[in-house]
């Protein structure tokens, strides 16, 4: 496989992901959570890298590639913080994924801190299929690891 291939498969596969949660956000009227909003970062950077990884000479191509690895292996990393605050592991490291302290305050006070669009608590899980207890977050960092893996094996199986 060339890494011109690997590059645009690469590329393709982060931009289906990213574009079924923002579908989902969109069209299937999702709320997305701080850290669902923070994991699509690395899905950006993979598609650039790996765009640039299918145009560049084969000596700039292969790093580029490799780097799209490690940004998807922090892909899987923002996947699993998610996962363990999800199932209650550990709280989250973002502040805005619990809601404002509001207690203490007059009604005014209250109404003037409320955000004007409600967030989605971060250890809330949101199921895409009903039937499949897979979380959102558990998707997102078995795509992650799928994209850093899938990559791995056909760089490693790509000419030198």
């Amino acid at each position: 496989m060339t890494l011109r291939r690997i590059g645009l498969l690469a590329a393709i596969a982060a931009a289906l992901v990213l574009g079924s949660a923002l579908a989902s956000e969109y069209w299937g009227g999702l709320v997305p959570c701080p850290l669902c909003l923070w994991e699509r970062h690395p899905y950006r950077a993979a598609i650039a890298l790996g765009l640039a990884g299918a145009v560049l000479p084969p000596r700039f191509a292969r790093p580029a590639l490799w780097l799209l690895v490690l940004v998807m292996l922090a892909g899987v990393a923002l996947g699993v913080t998610h996962v363990g605050v999800e199932w209650k592991f550990w709280p989250s490291p973002l502040p805005q994924c619990g809601g404002p302290d509001l207690s203490g305050l007059s009604i005014a006070e209250r109404l003037a801190r409320m955000p004007a669009i409600p967030a989605k608590p971060c250890d809330e899980p949101t199921y895409l299929i009903p039937f499949l207890p897979v979380s959102m977050a558990m998707m997102n960092l078995l795509a992650s690891l799928a994209i850093a893996a899938g990559t791995v094996f056909c760089l490693r199986r790509s000419k030198p």
